[in-house]
């Protein structure tokens, strides 16, 4: 009896530690650019232009071969803070930086401004279209914080050029205001609309591309939870007030409107909102109670980035003092905790997840970057601190609670990975005992089955 505890107990060890649905496809100790030459590069270290442990990778875009990363300017020393790696050179894991589109973008121009100021998140939509939200502050975590009025960039994948940059109306701007986060309502390419939002003064701001203008919505539902403000992060604790952060949008329903998915950064609820009730400043403030709350990821889950697969329904989102990323298919009618899947979960590898994207080919990308150790503390240089994650959705979301798989055949999964991982166990414990399936009974894999749906 107490050797089938025993192997129960190892099976729930097993599972548990394997929480790795994603593979590691880029890593660095710090970032690296690639300079026109590396005279160039010694200058630029000598006059502080670029100082390596002053970059931090924050969000993460891919479209075709390139992979975009944004570095912001929160601290002197950033040469480049919208740049590419090319996913075909397979050379080595910790490719260096190319700016985008060019270095001249990021070089200040004759009013002190460059191109590309300061871009957290990014969005490349299907219309080959790169929408940059640039944040539009220089040193934030510095004494002189430079601010210009926030914008959003829209470039030509194709020609890399850039098509517009929309500034920011000043009264649509507030003192406090921050924005890091952008989702794209893409459907028609001619109407599209981009949904900003503001962390520091909360408040969701609607662009229009086909009138190329915008509005401000405000909703309590975008303002931080004072439940939620305390983050613990690999032994850093701290207080965040952020408002609204995480925001994703789902593919068009009949009649053209995409469900936004969001969350403040200091909360652990997701509200949803039909962006027919965005479009329009004053639909927005005559429907109130259309922004709807689904519910809550459970204690001590604020999240900062996620992202809505529009093929499968699956909302991906950051689980920031967990060092996880989760899941939640938005068919489903109930946000709760045992709805909710875990994707990835690792104490070292995936410090910090900030930004997650699904690619046009259905393949999901996560990025670390241990932000609060880099902001609190200071990160060791001969230690890998940020990670490209990646892997195809449906390998991502694989038995996990937003499998689109039917559930008995997940089961039925589930019973058969159990019998191997019992018999090979059983084998190691006592190779001459000769244990069979029957060792284990069918009971007790359907239960553990339940108890992993649950936890995942």
């Amino acid at each position: 009896m107490g050797g089938i505890k025993t192997l129960i107990f190892l099976q729930l060890i097993y599972i548990t530690t394997c929480m790795e649905q994603l593979d590691i496809i880029y890593e660095w100790n710090q970032l690296d650019f690639q300079f026109p030459t590396p005279e160039a590069r010694q200058q630029a270290i000598e006059s502080r232009s670029f100082i390596p442990e002053n970059n931090i990778p924050m969000g993460l875009e891919i479209f075709g071969d390139r992979l975009f990363v944004t570095v912001p300017r929160w601290r002197t020393g950033v040469p480049a803070s919208l740049n590419y790696v090319n996913l075909k050179d397979n050379s080595t894991k910790s490719p260096k930086l190319i700016p985008y589109p060019s270095w001249a973008a990021h070089s200040a121009g004759p009013d002190g401004k460059p191109e590309i100021v300061s871009p957290f998140r990014i969005r490349a939509d299907k219309c080959d279209r790169l929408w940059v939200l640039d944040n539009g502050k220089i040193g934030n975590l510095e004494n002189n914080t430079t601010k210009f009025l926030p914008s959003i960039l829209i470039y030509d994948l194709k020609t890399d050029t850039l098509l517009r940059k929309y500034v920011f109306p000043e009264d649509q701007v507030k003192e406090e205001s921050g924005f890091a986060n952008i989702a794209i309502e893409d459907t028609d390419c001619d109407k599209t609309y981009a949904y900003a939002g503001d962390l520091g003064k909360p408040a969701v701001v609607v662009y229009s591309w086909e009138k190329n203008e915008s509005w401000r919505i405000t909703h309590h539902f975008f303002h931080p939870d004072p439940l939620a403000c305390d983050f613990s992060v690999k032994g850093h604790n701290f207080s965040w007030t952020d408002a609204i952060f995480g925001i994703g949008i789902s593919a068009p329903n009949p009649d053209n409107f995409s469900t936004l998915y969001f969350h403040p950064m200091a909360s652990y609820n997701e509200f949803a909102v039909s962006t027919e009730y965005l479009r329009n400043v004053s639909v927005a403030e005559a429907n109130f109670g259309a922004f709807k709350l689904l519910g809550s990821r459970g204690p001590n889950a604020q999240s900062s980035a996620s992202f809505v697969d529009p093929k499968t329904g699956v909302l991906f989102y950051s689980l920031v003092n967990l060092n996880a990323v989760a899941c939640w298919r938005t068919t489903n009618k109930e946000y709760l905790m045992k709805n909710q899947g875990r994707i990835y979960m690792d104490n070292v590898k995936m410090i910090y997840p900030t930004d997650i994207k699904v690619d046009y080919d259905e393949n999901l990308w996560v990025l670390s970057n241990r932000m609060p150790i880099w902001m609190y503390g200071k990160l060791d240089p001969n230690d890998v601190n940020f990670r490209i994650f990646s892997a195809p959705v449906l390998k991502a979301i694989s038995h996990t609670a937003c499998d689109v798989t039917p559930r008995s055949d997940i089961l039925e999964k589930f019973a058969n990975k159990f019998k191997n991982i019992t018999n090979k166990i059983a084998n190691k414990i006592n190779p001459n005992a000769g244990v069979s399936t029957s060792t284990v009974s069918v009971t007790s894999i359907v239960l553990l089955s339940s108890i992993i749906l649950f936890f995942a």
